[in-house]
């Protein structure tokens, strides 16, 4: 299973281009795709409705959706409202079927001067051929500063420790089995999870020691056996090489998973000819042992 997660900064690529098209090729031989800073109904994007037009150039994948930052862009045309969301947030695309979805919010700072908007973290349940059930996150974290990531990697720890004892999409029985509520078999809500996305921190923040584990002097970084563990490290490569974005330092961009996703990871690479973004493409395999 191929994963890839990608940055696309709503389509801008590093010549000055709004290009989604070229965004899709860049990531189209993946089986399981997490996008981040996708909009709809911009203007400085053409007012294009980015999750649709990926969707389009990616027939072959399903996809789900999670607005983060969502506002009226609304226009009358004859009489008539034209109902429209001017949206901003995450993408999951899978060749396989996305059996449930779910959007949550992280904590937001309501800053006074600086820019801070509302960030997610988008979940979509998945069966993988040779894996099985997978939960599949695409996050983006606050550029702002660890003040206000370290409350969001706290919430999504959450989320990824809570998620198998609230069951899947709909859970248990019903009083009458006719009401039309029991239409498929109960939906799995698996304890196997790959997050990945957009972070804004690097390998020697703090907010790595809060996702991770912390260093111990003597021995060096102490991870969880159930996880999150850097799927990045997992691959073979030093905790601290690597560059995903232009004009970076390091790892911003990461791929994390549960413990028992952990002897599934065959590869990690970052796609530094990609052009369809200011970050560039970190794709992750998995494979059965």
């Amino acid at each position: 299973m191929k994963c890839v997660s990608y940055n696309i900064q709503y389509g801008l690529g590093m010549d000055g281009r709004y290009d989604l098209e070229r965004i899709a090729a860049e990531v189209a031989d993946a089986d399981v795709i997490a996008m981040q800073e996708v909009d709809r109904f911009w203007q400085r994007s053409g007012m294009r409705d980015a999750p649709a037009v990926l969707a389009d150039c990616l027939p072959g994948h399903h996809y789900v959706y999670g607005a983060n930052l969502d506002m009226d862009a609304s226009v009358t045309e004859a009489g008539r409202i034209l109902h429209r969301r001017k949206q901003f947030g995450t993408l999951i695309l899978s060749r396989w079927p996305i059996i449930s979805s779910r959007n949550f919010p992280l904590p937001k700072f309501g800053d006074r001067r600086h820019h801070s908007i509302q960030q997610g973290m988008l979940e979509a349940v998945i069966d993988a051929p040779g894996i099985g059930p997978v939960r599949i996150y695409s996050v983006h974290l606050s550029h702002l500063s660890p003040a206000i990531r370290l409350p969001q990697v706290a919430r999504m720890r959450e989320i990824l420790t809570a998620a198998p004892s609230e069951g899947g999409a709909w859970c248990g029985g019903h009083p009458d089995p006719s009401s039309g509520w029991l239409e498929e078999p109960e939906p799995p809500m698996p304890t196997r999870w790959i997050l990945m996305g957009d972070m804004n921190f690097l390998p020697e923040s703090a907010e790595y020691d809060a996702m991770v584990g912390g260093m111990a002097p003597r021995y060096g970084r102490l991870t969880n056996r159930m996880g999150p563990l850097d799927a990045w490290v997992l691959a073979g490569h030093d905790e601290a090489s690597g560059v995903t974005y232009h004009g970076g330092d390091g790892r911003i961009d990461h791929c994390f998973v549960s413990g028992d996703m952990a002897g599934l990871v065959r590869s990690a690479r970052i796609d530094d000819t990609a052009q369809g973004s200011d970050h560039w493409p970190l794709w992750v395999e998995f494979g059965a042992p």
